[in-house]
This record gives structure tokens, C-alpha cells and sequence, in this order.
């Protein structure tokens, strides 16, 4: 039951993806040239939705859909922040699609999607072996 609520969840988050146009390759564009301010406004929101949460969790001690508690790790400041964010960017910039909306596209049909999401499973094992090789 825990596992199909969790898909539920994330099939509602597919269509809130598909429906805000987040996950449409032309309003990413834009968004890169500076054109237009629709996907600014969205990643602002998710932004403060996510700082909200973040205090929620600290100041009430809220735990987990299993009832463990949730413990939110401090991280240092290392170049390979930039770096990967550049690649991040790149990759954003090249595909249309950054992890989380490639599920959503390949939902809606944006077959190009599947070769993002071969990219995106390349970098995650690259990523896998080469991290105890990257600056700590």
C-alpha cells in the first residue's frame, strides 16, 4: 500500500510537470536565452516551497512516510559544486530535461526523452566510479 501511494504521488507530480510546461524543451530554451520568465517563476516557487519544507521538518521534528525522523545534512563548500553545476547546466540546456521531468516526458510521449534518460543513467554510474577519485 506505502509503495502505490508513493507512485500515486509521483504520477501527480508527472502531471503538475506536464501541465506547468515544465518539461517542454522550447520553454526550457527560452528560459536559457532569457526570453521569457515563465520557467524563473517556477523555479522560484519550487524554491520557496522547498525552504518552507526545510523549516517545517527542523522546527516540528517531522518524520518519514515509515516513521523514521528525517535528519537534513550540513554540506561543505567544494569546486565540484561549480563543476557539476556547469555540467548540470550543459546537460539542461542540451536535453530539455533535467532528472526528475525525463520520467515525465518519456509519460508523455517525448520519446527523444529515452536517450536523456540513457544519458542520464551513463552519468549516474560514471559518477558511481569515479567518486572516490573526486575531490572530497
Amino acid at each position: 500500500m506505502q509503495r502505490f501511494f508513493v507512485l500515486l504521488i509521483g504520477i501527480l507530480f508527472g502531471i503538475v510537470l506536464t501541465k506547468s510546461e515544465v518539461i517542454s524543451w522550447f520553454r526550457i530554451q527560452k528560459m536559457f536565452r532569457f526570453e521569457e520568465a515563465h520557467m524563473y517563476l517556477i523555479i522560484a516557487s519550487a524554491v520557496l516551497v522547498g525552504a518552507i519544507s526545510v523549516f517545517l521538518i527542523k522546527r516540528f521534528h517531522l518524520k518519514t512516510i515509515a516513521g523514521e525522523p528525517i535528519t537534513i545534512k550540513e554540506k561543505k563548500w567544494q569546486k565540484g559544486v561549480v563543476i557539476g553545476g556547469i555540467i548540470f547546466g550543459l546537460g539542461w540546456a542540451i536535453t530539455g530535461a533535467c532528472p526528475g521531468p525525463i520520467y515525465a516526458q518519456i509519460g508523455a510521449g517525448t520519446w527523444l526523452a529515452l536517450a536523456t534518460f540513457a544519458g542520464a543513467l551513463v552519468g549516474a554510474y560514471l559518477f558511481a566510479v569515479l567518486q572516490p577519485k573526486l575531490p572530497k
